[in-house]
């Protein structure tokens, strides 16, 4: 795991939203094992008590689940990881919707703006 550290950000909430994408694209799929706190802190070079609240967090959310003995592994409840793409993307959503209002679109620009940049994203798919 690499993740690039933004100083303006505690890095237990960047080590978190980086867990969550990687469970949402599936490259940590339901009921996976992940790596120990001590596995992840010499990876990332951090303190291992930041990796620990990171987990504990992952836990009180219902992303990960501790099992006695064996590890942390990935939810196997799909609600829960559906959820949490939904929670997501509504928080992208609502960070680009409240950009594009202070550029001064208002609700029809951006839907038109969002419209067509989807649909020439489709056409250079279909073209390579």
């Amino acid at each position: 795991m690499t993740i690039e550290f933004d100083n303006n950000m505690p890095i237990y909430i960047q080590i978190m939203t980086h867990v969550k994408k990687m469970v949402i694209t599936g490259k940590l799929g339901p009921g996976d094992k992940i790596d120990s706190v001590r596995e992840l802190a010499a990876e990332l070079q951090i303190n291992p008590n930041t990796i620990q609240r990171t987990f504990q967090e992952l836990e009180r959310e219902g992303i990960v689940e501790t099992r006695r003995g064996m590890g942390r592994y990935v939810t196997s409840e799909e609600s829960t990881i559906m959820r949490l793409k939904k929670e997501m993307a509504g928080d992208m959503l609502e960070r680009f919707v409240l950009g594009m209002k202070e550029l001064g679109f208002d609700d029809s620009d951006i839907l038109a703006l969002v419209k067509d940049t989807v649909h020439h994203h489709s056409e250079r798919e279909r073209e390579s």
